[in-house]
């Protein structure tokens, strides 16, 4: 038989002892069901800034900033998606430049990355057409 004692300050603290046969029936306790945690995205199709895979962008020095830019995307009805909230992430991006220590991915010039990777595609892309050419021009041996 299980029996209670109370310990600490002011006997404030319940320590419960259970014998070991109380302990080789299975629990009757029910817990009540989880609720579901809400995601990025609400029910509702609002923007849940509260997520933490927002990684309390939403909030830090450039929280502002983060929200106009990530709101204009998740609402922009433009093709391809967002292309009208270029300026609200280039504001975003230059805040961010402001606070290196906070955010410290690189977060430099990013034309310069970006004109060197598709400078590198195309490359690849024009030695990759010139193969596939090459092996179209070639007479099949039979």
């Amino acid at each position: 038989m299980s029996h209670c004692r109370k310990l600490g300050p002011n006997n404030k603290d319940i320590v419960i002892f259970a014998t070991k046969e109380e302990h080789s029936i299975p629990s009757t306790v029910k817990l009540p069901e989880r609720e579901p945690q809400p995601g990025l995205i609400l029910p509702n199709g609002d923007i849940n800034w509260n997520c933490p895979c927002l990684g309390g962008m939403a909030t830090g020095p450039c929280g502002v900033e983060f929200r106009n830019a990530f709101s204009c995307f998740h609402y922009s009805d433009a093709e391809p998606k967002g292309s009208n909230c270029y300026d609200l992430f280039k504001t975003m991006q230059g805040c961010m430049q402001k606070f290196p220590t906070l955010y410290n991915k690189d977060l430099g010039d990013d034309d310069d990355d970006l004109s060197a990777t598709a400078k590198e595609l195309s490359l690849g892309a024009t030695e990759e057409n010139k193969t596939l050419t090459e092996e179209k021009e070639k007479p099949k041996e039979k």
